[in-house]
């Protein structure tokens, strides 16, 4: 089984430094192509301020010198599902779970463990670069499909932005889980809803050692129960009732 799992934006490097691991040739052909850019088109192509940019400008030249700090992706990463997620004091075989199963899906890196030493960097696949005459998502399709082909269970927590990197014919096979909220009989799920329980979700999983799709639809937490009449073979649903 494999987890698949989004990056975030939020970046916290007050935690462990590694010295700077090096990258793989597909990521060094991204960082040369981003170096191109000048500050202000950093911060056209971000969407940030010029201040910003800068900051990232400064990433993109210590990953090209290879002298970046590196920090545990699982840390380094500092969103909504990362801080819902249990990553300090682990038990042994907690951590041998997240190694085995949980991965993340990065535009830099390409899928990695989320023990997988990584530096700061702002890239997502939303942004419109181009390596080798491809977008992103097309760049890293190949790598992608090949990760999870020969796998019987994908349980994918990620959005359309990261699953679209997939082929349609890898996707199909996808377990995908979607949690929503259901007050006064109406069904909603948003944006915050969504990247809390995800950690929550993953936390769960490594704590009760998920391994099979009806384990997985045995789990509770915070009042989110698996709907059998909203799910599907390849759709999980998770709701939880709230107040009216």
């Amino acid at each position: 089984m494999k987890i698949l799992i989004p990056t975030a934006k939020e970046m916290n490097s007050k935690g462990v430094q590694y010295p700077f691991q090096k990258l793989n040739e597909k990521s060094k052909e991204i960082i040369r192509e981003i170096n191109k850019f000048t500050i202000d088109q950093l911060s056209k192509l971000y969407k940030i301020k010029y201040d910003s940019a800068k900051v990232e400008r400064s990433r993109i030249l210590d990953l090209i010198d290879e002298r970046s700090y590196s920090y545990e992706a699982i840390h380094l990463f500092d969103g909504l599902m990362y801080r819902n997620m249990k990553r300090d004091n682990l038990l042994d075989e907690e951590k041998a779970y997240l190694v085995s199963n949980v991965f993340i899906t990065s535009s830099l890196y390409g899928i990695i463990n989320v023990y997988d030493k990584i530096s700061e960097h702002r890239l997502d696949f939303l942004q419109n670069i181009k390596v080798n005459n491809k977008n992103l998502k097309t760049y890293w399709r190949n790598s992608f499909d090949d990760f999870v082909r020969d796998e019987d269970l994908v349980v994918s927590l990620l959005s359309s932005e990261f699953e679209e990197v997939f082929s349609k014919e890898i996707r199909e096979n996808f377990v995908k889980i979607i949690f929503k909220e259901e007050a006064g009989n109406v069904l909603k799920t948003h944006s915050t809803i969504s990247k809390k329980a995800r950690g929550r979700f993953v936390t769960k999983l490594m704590e009760n050692n998920v391994y099979t799709l009806e384990q997985i639809k045995q789990v509770t937490f915070d009042d989110y129960v698996f709907r059998e009449d909203l799910s599907d073979d390849n759709k999980i649903i998770f709701v939880a009732r709230r107040g009216d």
